[in-house]
């Protein structure tokens, strides 16, 4: 039984030594170079001795990054991946809440971590190529280590302004991993294309997946994403087969009809969760690409990544919700009402989840640890934890798991009580716009719907629509139009940006 992401590894590069393990823009790196690369920089942490504690990695994403992490866990420690483009005051946040001995970057971007950083910088460039792999420290950190054990810590946005540090253990991603493994019967001739950034949790099962089985991982440039048809060259150009991807990005090469031109010839599985995926996206997918397959995955990052997920096989039409659908193996989840009782068929209420993919809880803070990882309500006879995840869902009748909103973007608006993702969900239904959110302003009571479409729409003629899906009292008070929706580090949208303005 796996108890460390570490064996992997081992594992992995023993079977295949000399298989392309990640390629980056810069080149690419074997899996017996990954786990050697690794030990080098567990071995500087040991010397250093570092031990049991919180290591951040000031790196972009790249081939340098992964082993970076790699060591670290090779190390007893636990890697914290910081976003290289945040501004200096959110880095410095996340710092002033890990309190880490070390930060390792490399001498590129050393100048400008030290501008601020008063943490001591450990520079890969200086010890990569000098250091002797101490296998017997490495060996006997690792006797001691347990699966509940910290893998890592990605910090998320919080409501104070102060980042939460999310802590991860090696069981919730082993868990996760293999169950992916089985569901969707990755192996060692899997190519991955990877999209989300290492410090948004998606990217985990990138990673561990191409650990895990000697998949080859393929990162992604970030400035193809503003190209679609380069994009598709890059997929063709290394044979990529799988993906997961924040929606937003499958929906904007639905809009620009980019299989009109070209396709990608080898994808196999295509994957994507972070936010709400429009049907009306999909369906394009899937009319272009009928031979793949299809998956809603959903969780928050405080259970590892995600606890359920859909197989997309039936028909949708565009208006209609998609299933966040059922459980991963080894996750529970509760829907549990107001009242703290269990919800009943097509009755709201609010997810929770219970299992060992919970996270350890929020770094450095007790108090908001406690308020989100509770007791079961459901257990009066002995502790179990359970994440209350502040989403709505409801079972359909055909026991699918639907997601409705977040509670807090539940409004109550002139004396009902309304779901802005339903509003945003018969919005997509019109065909009128190509995306949209949907925002409350507070101080005007009104809501506001900004939407993207390749030209202005009548409101007289939008207003009509609508009323073909939703009641007269869900119409959007304030229509506007934006160039480009603005999307935030993670590439979901940013509806932080979006409530600004539709509150001044």
């Amino acid at each position: 039984m796996t108890t460390n992401i570490t064996e992997y590894i081992k594992k992995t590069a023993k079977l295949f030594p000399d298989k392309v393990a990640v390629k980056d823009a810069n080149g690419e790196i074997t899996f017996s170079q990954l786990m050697v690369a690794g030990k080098v920089v567990a071995t500087k942490l040991i010397e250093l001795q570092i031990s049991e504690q919180p290591v951040a990695v000031y790196l972009p994403k790249s081939k340098e990054a992964i082993f970076s992490f790699l060591g670290i866990n090779f190390s007893g420690n636990f890697y914290v991946p910081l976003d290289v483009k945040s501004p200096q005051s959110r880095v410095n946040s996340i710092l002033q809440v890990l309190e880490p001995k070390v930060v390792i970057t490399d001498m590129a971007h050393y100048d400008s971590l030290n501008a601020f950083c008063k943490k001591e910088i450990v520079v890969l460039d200086d010890f990569m190529l000098n250091t002797v792999i101490d296998e017997s420290s490495i060996c006997q950190v690792l006797t001691s280590k347990i699966d509940t054990d910290p893998i890592y810590s990605i910090f998320t946005s919080g409501s104070t302004g102060t980042p939460k540090g999310v802590v991860i253990s090696h069981r919730g991603v082993i868990d996760y991993i293999d169950w992916a493994i089985r569901t969707f019967k990755i192996d060692e001739n899997v190519i991955i294309g990877n999209q989300a950034p290492f410090y948004f949790d998606n990217s985990t099962l990138d990673i561990y997946l191409m650990f895990a089985t000697g998949a080859t991982l393929i990162l992604i440039p970030e400035d193809l994403y503003i190209f679609p048809g380069k994009l598709i060259d890059h997929l063709n150009e290394h044979k990529i087969s799988f993906v997961f991807w924040v929606p937003f990005v499958l929906i904007n090469l639905a809009n620009l009809n980019i299989f009109a031109s070209k396709k990608p010839e080898y994808l196999k599985d295509i994957l994507f969760a972070g936010e709400v995926m429009p049907n009306k996206h999909l369906n394009y997918w899937r009319k272009h690409l009928p031979e793949c397959r299809y998956a809603n995955l959903y969780g928050p990052t405080e259970i590892t990544v995600d606890c359920t997920w859909y197989g997309v096989e039936r028909e949708f039409s565009d208006d209609e919700p998609l299933p966040i659908g059922f459980p991963c193996r080894n996750s529970d989840v509760l829907i549990l009402t107001e009242r703290n009782q269990v919800a009943e068929i097509e009755e709201q209420g609010e997810l929770c989840v219970r299992g060992s993919s919970l996270a350890l809880g929020y770094y450095n803070d007790w108090e908001k640890t406690q308020k989100a990882f509770v007791q079961n309500p459901l257990n009066k006879h002995y502790p179990e934890l359970i994440y209350r995840t502040g989403d709505l869902v409801y079972t359909n009748k055909l026991h699918e798991l639907i997601f409705v909103g977040r509670k807090d973007s539940q409004i109550k608006h002139n004396g009902y009580r309304i779901e802005l993702g339903e509003i945003e969900t018969a919005v997509l239904g019109t065909q009128l716009v190509d995306i949209c959110s949907v925002v409350y302003d507070n101080r005007n009571k009104q809501i506001v719907l900004f939407y993207e479409a390749k030209s202005d729409i009548s409101v007289g003629d939008f207003r009509k629509r609508m009323l073909e899906f939703v009641p007269k009292y869900m119409l959007p008070t304030k229509i506007l139009r934006i160039d480009k929706m603005p999307l935030n580090s993670s590439g979901k949208i940013d509806r932080v940006t979006l409530n600004l303005k539709a509150n001044k």
